[in-house]
């Protein structure tokens, strides 16, 4: 296959991933009525584990390298587990609390927080154009929130507080090393994230009991969703680079609105506009940067 159509595969299994990702929110805010976040974390994780579980078996190089399990940082690997169920529990109060695309748009600060993040973490310079972008970001970040508005609430700082944890996540990908296949690595965090979260559950107040058979069926189907995208997500980030499909994921602002507007009568125009337009511009902003220098290393 050449690489131009193997592009165009990634990008539409990435897409369809970002639905996958939208529909499992949509199930998540219809059952957060009866089912605290840290349960549907639970849960998403457990049933999640199935398509982890194939995305390792599938994983040519893991299979290359004699399918060994143990690698140097599984510290790390751990942690970002860890780092994920906080980021899930954070983004589901947010979808039982708030519209639905209100959530989705504020959790698209990731790229901001990603670049921000890089500095601490991985030691990189980012320069004038990136910073630009994530204050262009950060406003719009800002414009949705509305702080001191009269109608702010504080539930708007948990998908905030899931923008950061996701982008510390993907930061901290970047410690790995190069040769442990990223389907091991995800093994681990799925594992660490079904710990976690079910002991942030018992903690918190325990699980309730499924009250019916449709519940269950959603519950699975919740879990099914959101392991089935990451494993396309995994599969497409093998196929190309990531920045060829970054541009791409921020489809789901618009997404997200339609999806709150069908399914839950949601229309936050106000709410969204202009501050998800900026949020998008700004990781766009990022995403061409990074290609830039990308495109300027390679032809040196």
């Amino acid at each position: 296959m050449h690489t131009q159509d193997r592009t165009g595969l990634a990008i539409i299994l990435s897409l369809i991933a970002l639905t996958l990702f939208d529909g499992m929110g949509l199930i998540i805010k219809h059952l957060s009525n009866n089912y605290s976040a840290t349960e549907l974390t639970a849960w998403r994780n457990i049933f999640g584990l199935i398509p982890t579980l194939i995305a390792l078996w599938s994983s040519r190089k893991w299979r290359t390298n004699g399918k060994v399990l143990k690698i140097r940082q599984w510290k790390l690997a751990l942690l970002r587990g860890a780092i994920v169920t906080f980021a899930q529990v954070s983004f589901y109060i947010s979808l039982g609390l708030m519209a639905f695309a209100t959530a989705s748009t504020i959790s698209y600060a990731t790229a901001l927080f990603t670049t921000a993040l890089a500095i601490p973490v991985l030691g990189e310079r980012v320069g004038w154009v990136r910073w630009s972008a994530v204050l262009v970001g950060f406003l719009g970040v800002i414009m949705v929130i509305q702080p001191g508005a009269e109608g702010f609430s504080s539930y708007t700082l948990f998908p905030l507080a899931a923008a950061v944890f996701y982008a510390l996540v993907g930061v901290t990908a970047r410690l790995f090393d190069d040769d442990v296949p990223s389907a091991v690595v995800n093994l681990y965090s799925s594992f660490s994230s079904v710990v976690g979260a079910v002991l942030i559950t018992y903690f918190w107040g325990g699980f309730n009991s499924i009250t019916s058979t449709t519940d269950m069926v959603w519950i699975i189907l919740m879990g099914g969703l959101g392991g089935t995208a990451v494993l396309l997500l995994v599969i497409s980030y093998r196929m190309t680079e990531q920045s060829n499909l970054a541009p791409f994921s921020y489809f789901g602002i618009p997404l997200s609105f339609v999806l709150g507007w069908l399914f839950f009568n949601e229309a936050p125009w106000n709410t969204l506009f202009p501050g998800g337009i900026l949020i998008a511009a700004a990781g766009l902003l990022i995403v061409w940067r990074e290609r830039s220098q990308d495109k300027n290393n390679t032809l040196r």
